[in-house]
């Protein structure tokens, strides 16, 4: 793990990048650095206004202080996100998460309390802290406390310079596959990015697929977007029936076509020779087809599924054929990104 420092002209696609290592003068990177230094010093950056990339278990996010509009109107434009499209507030424990809601029920507390720090956001009514800026302009507020060691040692630094959160979606331009590597982030971002912004490393993302998203705005929870927190395991903590999805309420991931390679992704039908292949272990790879992805179980195609993707785009190929896992677990939320990557 390592901070990564990005010099040049950040709008400019053939703009000259060098890595620098703030710990011997600029000079290159240096192996052995204590990572807590190199935490700080990203926390430092975020206190400051500027974005860092950093890991968390779903996927890796791009972060800004979530009370500094300059600083996330600086996340819209090297996303090219929509502004009505909010965004998820980063904490280092539940108990900021009374600073950003006016409302927490108690089947809400319960889901943190079993589920945080973890791969699970929780949309509340939101407190007067939570900005339009933060929101999209809606009376809700998304916030969640990653389960990633590196994750929560920057939140935990920044929150000691006075900070109150990070307001972070994942770190690709919009629409796009989410990175779930250091080396995605620089690969989609690094042409946008200012010379003081940061990529803080923490090797590949143990989960692959982003957060459930949890509206607790009602009576009992009801899912927004699906994750690796499942319906039953919601069901199981909080002790209700979910309730139906409320369409008024905006979130990320939540567009028809999203999670989009350039290449062209189609499901359940028999690959041509060239084509990719993403599928479970036990399809046999035809002649002639690329395989990008072949993973045992459930977990292991959600953590496999956006590498792959990319892995698709680098290797120049037209098309990619994906069959999907079966079940009722992250199996679900898996198929989901495939719909919208397909759509």
């Amino acid at each position: 793990m390592r901070v990564v420092f990005f010099v040049g002209k950040p709008v400019r696609a053939n703009a000259v990048f060098l890595k620098i290592d703030r710990h011997n003068g600029g000079k290159g990177h240096t192996e052995g650095n204590p990572r807590m230094s190199e935490v700080t010093a990203a926390a430092g950056a975020l206190s400051d206004g500027f974005l860092v990339a950093f890991p968390t278990e779903t996927v890796y996010g791009l972060g800004a202080d979530a009370t500094n509009a300059a600083a996330v109107a600086r996340i819209y434009e090297v996303k090219g996100r929509p502004v009505d499209h909010p965004l998820i507030v980063h904490l280092s424990s539940s108990q900021g998460m009374s600073q950003w809601a006016r409302e927490i029920p108690s089947y809400a507390q319960a889901l943190a309390q079993a589920f945080w720090p973890g791969p699970m956001t929780l949309v509340l009514k939101r407190s007067d802290l939570a900005g339009d800026f933060i929101t999209g302009g809606q009376d809700t507020v998304g916030v969640r406390v990653p389960g990633h060691p590196v994750a929560l040692e920057l939140l935990a630094a920044f929150e000691k310079l006075g900070g109150r959160g990070v307001a972070a979606p994942s770190a690709n331009r919009f629409g796009k596959v989410s990175p779930t590597t250091a080396q995605a982030v620089r690969d989609e971002l690094s042409e946008h990015f200012g010379p003081h912004d940061v990529i803080l490393e923490g090797g590949s993302s143990e989960v692959g697929i982003e957060s459930t998203i949890i509206d607790c705005t009602g009576a009992a929870p009801s899912i927004l977007r699906l994750g690796a927190i499942t319906s039953e395991m919601i069901t199981r903590v909080s002790g209700l029936e979910l309730g139906v999805r409320s369409f008024e309420i905006r979130v990320s991931g939540s567009l028809e076509s999203h999670y989009s390679p350039r290449a062209r992704v189609v499901l359940g039908e028999i690959p041509n020779p060239g084509d990719g292949f993403i599928a479970p272990a036990f399809h046999p790879t035809p002649q002639g087809v690329i395989r990008l992805a072949a993973p045992e179980t459930s977990e292991d195609y959600a953590r496999v599924l956006y590498s792959a993707l990319r892995d698709a785009d680098e290797q120049r190929l037209d098309r990619v054929v994906a069959i999907p896992p079966v079940g009722d677990d992250i199996a679900a939320a898996i198929r989901d990104r495939l719909d919208r990557a397909s759509a």
